[in-house]
């Protein structure tokens, strides 16, 4: 369970209570859930509980308990404790490490979909006014996908008066955006917030690192690259474990001969996985830049090690692919709340930058995807194929509901 997916769990439990009568409070639009300060347990925690106990009028450990009974057969947590004047302490189930690309691949363009507005009918009146005609086109697919149904109107009359209404007035286009193709002209209208000016320019179409849309889409093709070329090498994708072999052993004790993964130097001048010395004399894999290089194979009977500048850069490498992998990992599960907040909030820019944040992981991620040099396609590589194709399908969708085509080739 990810963090957000934490979060909206916590918030079910609130909202719950509120419907059953048991709290009389506004349900929050989110809650903030932090890995425990020193002192605490669990895997996570919340104050929530705090925040809500002076609108309910009680004491704040009353609502964590009773928060606490409504969380404790929630799926995926396996412990709630109340500590202190009223945190909520939650430990997790042990998580399934292709869970999330897992999801992404079954669902494609329905990841990020949900109910949070079923039933509501939304009115989005606007200007005769290009951007606000695409603004509001991308805004009624979001709405969509929460559930609501929408439709948009012009002028100042409502068509139907049931229907809640959103006047929708962002700051007109400087010029006519057509000149920039359909793709860019879209991009270019829905990526500032509302209250911004549009920059209507020749940048949107440059095809360089500092142009969003183009790493947006040339992230996409190189999710479409990748499975061409892990074909070629002989392997799919399979979700799992992203970490190496050395990295995902790294909290065991390290023994004679073996290999792991942190950062302590052994009495040896050996790397080792768990910050204490090591007695063997083994070497490790442990972090460092992006694109170091994998140090070659060497025996690893004690005593008999590569040179400490190599084993360094061998470690960092590893260090370095798990964080891409990690930052890869957050901006996909981040993604439902985006696509949720750009719904409520009535603001297309939201997707869009979460398109951005995706698509720079994915492009920090991609090099690790495939074997280098020697190596030969391992469970890990296969898992981070599966990572990127997910990527590739979240990009897909986003750009699908922005009108804007998401090219295989680029």
């Amino acid at each position: 369970m990810t963090p957000v997916e934490l979060s909206r769990t916590v918030l079910r439990a609130v909202r719950r209570a509120v419907d059953d009568g048991e709290l009389s409070v506004a349900v929050p639009a989110r809650v903030v859930v932090e890995r425990p300060r020193p002192g605490g347990c669990g895997d996570y925690s919340t104050n929530v509980a705090l925040q809500l106990a002076g609108p309910a009028g009680r004491p704040p450990r009353h609502v964590a308990e009773l928060l606490s009974r409504r969380l404790s057969d929630s799926p995926g947590i396996v412990g709630v404790e109340v500590t202190g004047p009223g945190f909520l302490n939650l430990t997790l189930a042990d998580d399934d490490p292709g869970a999330l690309a897992r999801e992404i691949l079954a669902r494609g363009g329905g990841y990020g979909v949900s109910d949070v507005l079923a039933g509501q009918r939304i009115e989005i009146r606007i200007p005769y006014e290009v951007r606000a005609e695409v603004v509001a086109d991308s805004l009624r697919r979001i709405l969509a996908t929460q559930g609501a149904q929408a439709h948009v109107a012009h002028g100042e009359t409502a068509e139907s008066s049931a229907a809640h209404v959103v006047n929708l007035r962002p700051v007109p286009a400087p010029c006519d955006p057509a000149v920039l193709g359909r793709d860019a002209s879209r991009w270019a209208l829905l990526l500032p917030a509302a209250h911004d000016r549009p920059r209507i320019d020749d940048e949107h179409l440059a095809q360089r690192e500092g142009n969003p849309l183009f790493r947006v889409r040339y992230a996409h093709a190189r999710t479409k690259a990748l499975p061409r070329n892990a074909a070629a090498l002989g392997f799919t994708a399979e979700p799992g474990d992203v970490r190496d072999q050395a990295s995902a052993a790294g909290d065991a004790p390290s023994t004679a001969g073996a290999s792991s993964a942190t950062g302590a130097l052994s009495t040896t001048g050996a790397l080792c996985a768990t910050g204490a010395p090591s007695t063997t004399g083994a070497p490790s894999a442990t972090p460092a830049l992006a694109d170091a290089p994998s140090a070659p194979d060497a025996p690893s009977t004690p005593g008999d090690v590569r040179d400490h500048d190599t084993a360094i850069d061998s470690g960092v490498a590893v260090r370095a692919r798990a964080n891409a992998a990690a930052a890869l990992h957050t901006a996909l599960s981040a993604y439902p709340q985006a696509l949720t907040l750009a719904a409520t909030h009535h603001a297309p820019d939201r997707l869009a930058r979460q398109l951005v944040v995706v698509a720079d992981a994915l492009l920090g991620f991609q090099h690790t995807v495939l074997p280098q040099g020697e190596e030969k396609p391992s469970a890990a590589h296969r898992a981070r194929l599966a990572l990127a194709e997910a990527a590739g399908a979240v990009l897909a969708g986003g750009l699908s509901l922005l009108g804007i085509d998401a090219p295989e080739h680029l």
